[in-house]
């Protein structure tokens, strides 16, 4: 696997790992009795970003590394034509 495919592997499991994080531990205007004339109550009340963006970072991390390991190993050698 190249720097490129590197690349592209890191950033789309790094969203795949940050969407599913950003409803962890958020609740509604709703759900906190605050909810903001205007707004949607099902609204988030607020948000943290910093602890998902780590955990999505250390998550897309693990998944390139292991990735990387597979195609390493040789695991996948039966699936090219001609090996």
């Amino acid at each position: 696997m190249g720097i490129f495919e590197g690349v592209v592997v890191f950033l789309c499991s790094w969203w795949l790992v940050f969407l599913p994080t950003l409803s962890i531990g958020t609740r509604s205007q709703h759900e906190a009795d605050n909810v903001i004339p205007g707004t949607e109550r099902g609204a988030p009340e607020r948000i943290v970003f910093l602890p998902k963006v780590i955990i999505a970072t250390a998550g897309a991390a693990g998944i390139t590394l292991l990735v990387w390991l597979v195609l390493r190993s040789g695991w996948l050698d039966f699936m090219v034509p001609g090996n």
